[in-house]
């Protein structure tokens, strides 16, 4: 815990020099050293991760969904659905606005972070792939929901989380939301490319028609990332500010996400042909369109139950402020 003390700090008056005793501060050379290496080891870290997500990234194939006109179009056009749900996401804080630039670093972060789970991924599913259907229903609540959820809250840790900005509990969603957006984005555009498989045609509606089932299929499952990390990214806000609790905090809100993730998963190819076997409704895209909206609908509808609460105490709270400050104000005016 954050406030706790010795027992000698405690019972001390201020009168005693608990330097290195009970207490301590950077007072010597020494002192000064430690603490060089101790920053320099975090700025290092923070900096080697991002490297080896970006040289993942290049390795798995990353640079022709990069730099290759064509995927670019798809993916933008795949991300769009996410982006929406994103910027809703955004429009919910009830508290100050966001800055850009910590908004588009935590994006850029969740692209890069994807690799981590890319490659976690692949050696998982060499693992449980051999085990049939249940295998892979494990693989997705083993490896892929507490993974993918992980590297995403990651994102949002590296880069936003140490800032000022990130001042109210409501903005580990937003944050949260954006590294979703930058996973599903990168993770689109990966899948984009191998559907493609070598397929090069022209920019332009033809491209469209090259890889448009993949590009509505990808629509369709990006949003999800952007539900999962905000369920994440507001219990990490929690955390930020309950450090006794900051712990078992943060893990709740990831056995949350990964569990809505895993069970997204392994319902979607049951739950679109379940829905196909209604009368009327024709199998395929329509089918798994109609589960993705009842699914993601449902506990999209449960995240922003989770704003609106947050929404209602913040402006009772504000309400409160503004009362007790009025009241000053009269009182300091009858004394004038």
């Amino acid at each position: 815990m954050a406030d706790r003390r010795d027992p000698i700090e405690t019972a001390s008056d201020g009168s005693q020099d608990l330097y290195d005793v009970a207490t301590w501060e950077e007072r010597t050379s020494l002192d000064g050293l430690a603490t060089a290496i101790y920053r320099l080891g975090k700025f290092s870290l923070r900096w080697l991760t991002i490297a080896l997500g970006f040289l993942l990234l290049l390795g798995i194939g990353g640079a022709s969904a990069i730099f290759d006109p064509q995927i670019g179009v798809l993916t933008l056009l795949s991300a769009i659905p996410a982006l929406g749900l994103a910027a809703y996401v955004w429009y919910s804080d009830a508290t100050t606005g966001e800055p850009l630039t910590l908004l588009v670093g935590t994006f850029l972060l969740g692209v890069l972070t994807a690799n981590f789970a890319a490659v976690i991924n692949s050696y998982g599913q060499f693992v449980f792939g051999g085990l049939g259907g249940l295998g892979m229903i494990l693989f997705f609540y083993i490896v892929v929901g507490p993974v993918e959820e992980t590297v995403k809250l990651l994102a949002v840790r590296l880069y936003a989380y140490r800032k000022d900005s990130f001042n109210a509990v409501i903005d580990g969603a937003v944050y949260g939301a954006m590294a979703g957006l930058g996973f599903a984005t990168i993770e689109n555009a990966l899948y984009i490319t191998r559907n493609l498989d070598g397929a090069t045609p022209e920019l332009g509606l033809g491209i469209i028609g090259a890889g448009g089932g993949i590009t509505a299929i990808r629509a369709l499952a990006g949003p999800g990332h952007v539900v999962y990390s905000a369920f994440a990214g507001y219990y990490l806000g929690l955390a930020k500010f309950n450090s006794e609790n900051a712990g078992p905090i943060v893990i709740k809100g990831l056995l949350i996400a990964a569990f809505i993730h895993a069970t997204y998963n392994s319902l979607a190819g049951v739950g679109s042909t379940a829905i196909a076997l209604i009368p009327g409704i024709p199998g395929g895209i329509v089918s798994f369109f109609l589960f993705v909206v009842l699914y993601q609908g449902f506990f999209g509808l449960i995240l922003l139950r989770k704003f609106r609460r947050y929404r209602i105490a913040y402006d009772r709270a504000h309400e409160s402020d503004a009362r007790d400050e009025a009241s000053l104000t009269a009182e300091s005016t009858e004394f004038e």
